[in-house]
This record gives C-alpha cells, sequence and structure tokens, in this order.
C-alpha cells in the first residue's frame, strides 16, 4: 500500500479539518465545506474558522447533495490559481458550485505530475491519451502539456466549457473534447479497435450519462476496466484511476486491474491524503496506477 501527497503548493493549503468538514486555502480564498471523512474534533476553534473563512459552504435540508456558499467576506467568484511543479505550469478558474466543488481536486496534483512523466517518458512521439470522467481537466492539462494527443470525455456540457477555460488560461490547445458517457463511448471505441497509449479514470461513486444514462461505480466499473483492457496500447502505456467512495478499498482496485488487465508493471495502488496544518492526514480517495515505463 502506497500513501500519497501532494507536495506543497503556493496556491493551495489544508489549513484543519474536523467535525465533517474541512478549511482550505485556494489562492487568495479561505473556504470551510463538508469533508464526509473528517471524523475527528478540529484542531482550530469554531471563532478562528469564521475569522478565516470567506465562505462556507451551506447543505440544502432537502437535497444533500447540493447546497449553498455564506458569503462572509468579500471575494471574486470566479478566480484562478496557479499549479507550477515538476514541468508543469498550468492555470485553473475556480468557482463556487452549488454541489459544494470548486473546480479543482488538489489531492489529485500526485497525479498530475505522474501522467506528465508518464506522457514524457513512453518512447512514442505523440502518445494517444484518454481520459474519462474528466471534470475539468487538470488530467488532461497534464498529458497535453507534456504533448499527448488527448481526448477528454465528460457527460457534462458546462464542465467541458470549464475545461475549455482551463486550457486557454494554461496556453495549451487542440484537446478533443467529448460530452459523451463513457461507458458508451469506450464501448464504440473497441469496435472501432481504437486503442491509447494512456488511459486516465475518475469515476464518480454515481452519475449520469448526458442522455440519463445510469453510473453506479460498483455495478458498473467491471464491465469498463474489461473495456479499457481492450484499448490499452499494449506496449507503450500508463493506466491511471482514482475512487473517492466511502469504503471502496484500494484492494477492490487491485483485484479488478490484475483480472482485466493481467500483469501490472511498475504498479503503485494505495490512498492519497493531504494533511493540515495540526498534522492529522485526511484520506481522499483511493488509486491504482501502472506504466510501461519505470517513473
Amino acid at each position: 500500500m502506497t500513501l500519497l501527497t501532494p507536495s506543497p503548493w503556493p496556491d493551495y493549503e489544508l489549513i484543519d479539518s474536523g467535525d465533517f468538514m474541512k478549511l482550505e486555502r485556494f489562492g487568495p480564498y479561505v473556504l470551510a465545506r463538508p469533508e464526509p471523512q473528517a471524523i475527528w474534533d478540529c484542531s482550530l476553534s469554531e471563532a478562528e474558522w469564521e475569522r478565516l473563512a470567506h465562505a462556507t459552504f451551506r447543505r440544502d435540508k432537502q437535497s444533500p447533495e447540493r447546497g449553498e456558499w455564506q458569503k462572509l467576506k468579500p471575494i471574486q467568484d470566479p478566480w484562478t490559481v496557479d499549479f507550477r511543479q515538476q514541468g508543469l505550469n498550468l492555470t485553473f478558474k475556480l468557482a463556487l458550485t452549488s454541489f459544494k466543488h470548486v473546480g479543482i481536486f488538489p489531492e489529485q496534483a500526485v497525479n498530475w505530475t505522474y501522467i506528465h512523466d508518464a506522457v514524457k517518458a513512453l518512447p512514442v512521439e505523440r502518445p494517444r491519451v484518454l481520459n474519462l470522467f474528466a471534470y475539468t481537466g487538470g488530467a488532461t492539462l497534464a498529458a497535453r502539456q507534456a504533448g499527448a494527443d488527448v481526448t477528454h470525455v465528460d457527460a457534462v456540457k458546462q464542465v467541458i466549457s470549464w475545461s475549455k477555460e482551463n486550457m486557454s488560461m494554461s496556453s495549451l490547445d487542440n484537446v478533443r473534447w467529448l460530452v459523451e458517457d463513457a461507458m458508451k463511448f469506450v464501448k464504440r471505441e473497441e469496435r472501432r479497435g481504437n486503442t491509447y497509449h494512456g488511459i486516465i479514470l475518475d469515476p464518480p461513486a454515481y452519475g449520469r450519462g448526458p442522455d440519463g444514462e445510469k453510473w453506479v461505480l460498483e455495478d458498473q466499473l467491471n464491465d469498463l476496466l474489461k473495456t479499457c483492457a481492450a484499448l490499452l496500447d499494449r506496449q507503450d502505456f500508463f493506466f491511471v484511476i482514482n475512487s473517492y467512495s466511502l469504503g471502496f478499498s484500494y484492494i477492490i482496485l487491485d483485484n479488478l486491474l490484475t483480472q482485466c488487465f493481467g500483469t501490472l508493471p511498475n504498479s503503485q495502488s494505495g490512498e492519497l491524503y493531504l494533511t493540515d496544518s495540526g498534522q492529522k492526514r485526511l484520506p481522499l480517495g483511493v488509486f491504482s496506477r501502472f506504466s510501461s515505463v519505470n517513473l
């Protein structure tokens, strides 16, 4: 089991966590929002959280997946943050959404750098990379900046538009954008005989495709991974999967990947986490990744 956390970067900080909340700084703004795995006590007092926070997220009692932000101090919404590490030079637009998200998952920085390094290391002039459930495109931009031809697939049109803004602000271009159901897309690619040198997956626990297609992680992940195994180049490749689903073990990912792909060269699997200023480690999902190149 491998535990991974990003190297410190100036535009992000996990200040505190506890009481099912987390207090984070994104660029100049400090946000308080729910975190179901932070079951311990906060290190800072409630008064200190209120003093630091520019905005806090309040859940809608009628719809626990949604809510609204209460602004406590002036805040420019949207705003931008930069990520400058290990050859990456990316800019992301952030915004206060009704689903508590802001546009990036900071723990994924460890995968952005891995993807960038994998694309650079593959002995292929323009590696073909597929990013499924691609959200606002952190992994897409990391692969593109390394020189890959990237196909970015997400079911939400507005999220694709957000990703395009991030691409432009990061001085990149020529990403293939698709508003598509991930399962339908990979099945079609398999029938066409297409392959990719890199595949990236960040599937949600539950979701809907653009035409209402239902996604349930436990029910469909096995089938999705079997199809991805057929799409992955057999000589020069890398593969990354994340899952933020309570109770979903990295051992499950290992079993599925071994079943679907066979031998997993240069593999790593475990948990992603962030550390707050009180040195509490906040788990933020499980991951598995492997590659034909030793990174």
